[in-house]
């Protein structure tokens, strides 16, 4: 297989081989995004050091393995490890011996499982680092994991020995909606662009998920493959996503269940009412630890204040499994090609239109012509007449303008009908009223297949539609 997109990736590990010292990388982001694909074809698996943790594992284990894979690359004396300060030991003396006269490069994968209880590995880690290899100009150590938060905690923001030793960091996002089109020509499967969408919705842009599609399958027979049959390779996905990522995993369940209820967020009072959690440290962890995974976004109105902070569910393919998997009552392999059009499917299409729409505002702002404009993208909620009124996207621009998007996602060309006009009108008075901001605000729509012309269209400032989205 060959990689798909990843070109500044590539470009930075490519920098970090050149650079005149030694780098500290640490890779992170959303299981199954496929940072260890990435990392193993950009250097082309040749490591002068690889290892991966073992999840569920104890010391022991971890330190037998570690060895294991030591003796594997040279010939060292072939004695057992006792702490993780012996293997960093025996690394170093590896290292040091190379014949390599680059770049020594060590790829330490899932590290966050090596890190077991009272183990040492993150203070054996740190003298690796602190006295030994950031004295040298010739180290290259990549460490890579899925538990996000672990990788903020220990490494990124320790405050400990390894405070501001992180010399680069890699965020490895989901694939865009352009990198899934490459991705799916180049494995032959032969979607339109508004399939590619709904695809997006279910499975998100994570490479592990799309490789399971089959080119002589329609799309709705690929999600009843990999999610419905009875052999179904994602059947239990869902619980061992979340087990492999958090301890106390029921927990992070209950909170992104209770996030599944209402899919324009809730707030920490909301999200604890429905939890019946106790307010404190360990539920802001929670929450944090979902927002650094990647599977809750949070954010502000306009007016930035921190009692209006919103706590929504984004992740694709959970949105999903409690929408259309969880409690599920029909043993039916071909459930999603048997679904009909009803309100529960338009429902969550739309909102998982808006979230795409979401994770391509730059697309969005590119249309737009405002790239370089400095802008502030956020929700908006307000009250009218007793009633709330919700703005899913403003873009505020620093050039006296304010966006506010619609994202409809129409199944051909989209009509606005007076209704909608109106309530289109309504939005923009009442975020006038609310706010009190003097700049202009211009409606834009976004939508598949653009705007039928009628009496109503010629108010709308500017459109975006589907194409744009994958540029």
């Amino acid at each position: 297989m060959k990689i798909i997109g990843r070109d500044k990736e590539q470009k930075q590990f490519q920098e970090f081989i050149n650079s005149d010292s030694s780098e500290f990388v640490v890779v992170y982001g959303r299981r199954r995004v496929g940072k260890t694909f990435l990392i193993r074809e950009a250097f082309g698996n040749k490591f002068d050091f690889y290892h991966t943790g073992i999840a569920n594992s104890d010391k022991e284990t971890q330190l037998s393995e570690f060895n294991f894979a030591l003796n594997r690359i040279a010939t060292l004396q072939n004695t057992p490890v006792n702490s993780w300060f012996d293997a960093f030991h025996k690394l170093e003396f590896l290292l040091e011996h190379t014949k390599n006269k680059g770049k020594k490069i060590v790829f330490l994968d899932e590290l966050p499982w090596m890190d077991t209880q009272k183990s040492g590995f993150v203070q054996a880690l740190e003298l690796f680092w602190n006295k030994w290899a950031s004295a040298r100009k010739d180290i290259l150590l990549i460490v890579c994991g899925s538990a996000t938060s672990w990788m903020f905690d220990k490494l990124i923001n320790n405050r400990g020995g390894l405070h501001n030793r992180v010399t680069q960091q890699i965020y490895l996002k989901p694939f865009t909606l352009k990198e899934c089109e490459d991705f799916f020509k180049d494995k032959r499967i032969a979607l339109n662009r508004k399939q590619m969408v709904e695809a997006y919705m279910i499975f998100g842009g994570i490479p592990y998920y799309l490789n399971f599609f089959k080119k002589n399958l329609s799309l709705s027979q690929n999600v009843d493959a990999i999610l419905f049959a009875e052999d179904a390779p994602l059947k239990n996905e869902f619980l061992s996503l979340y087990q492999s990522l958090f301890n106390h995993s029921e927990k992070y369940i209950a909170i992104v269940k209770a996030m599944s209820s209402k899919t324009k967020g809730l707030t920490r009072d909301e999200i604890l009412s429905i939890t019946k959690f106790t307010n404190g440290g360990s539920f802001t962890k929670l929450l944090r630890d979902l927002e650094l995974s990647g599977f809750v976004r949070k954010y502000h109105n306009v007016d930035k204040k921190e009692k209006n902070t919103i706590y929504q569910l984004v992740d694709f393919y959970t949105l999903f499994y409690f929408n259309f998997i969880d409690n599920l009552r029909y043993n039916d392999e071909n459930y999603w090609s048997h679904l009909i059009d009803n309100a529960k499917h338009r429902a969550w299409s739309g909102f998982s239109f808006e979230q795409i729409c979401l994770y391509h505002l730059p697309l969005i702002k590119r249309k737009l012509g405002i790239s370089g404009v400095l802008t502030n993208a956020a929700s908006w909620v307000g009250v009218y007449n007793g009633s709330k009124v919700q703005i899913d996207l403003l873009i505020d621009r620093n050039d006296g303008v304010i966006n506010l998007c619609e994202m409809k996602f129409a199944k051909g060309v989209y009509t606005i009908d007076k209704k909608t006009w109106r309530n289109l009108l309504n939005k923009m008075e009442v975020f006038r009223q609310n706010t009190k901001l003097r700049k202009a605000v211009h409606l834009t729509l976004i939508t598949p297949f653009g705007i039928l012309q009628n009496e109503y269209s010629g108010e709308i400032n500017s459109e975006i539609v589907l194409d744009d989205l994958f540029l």
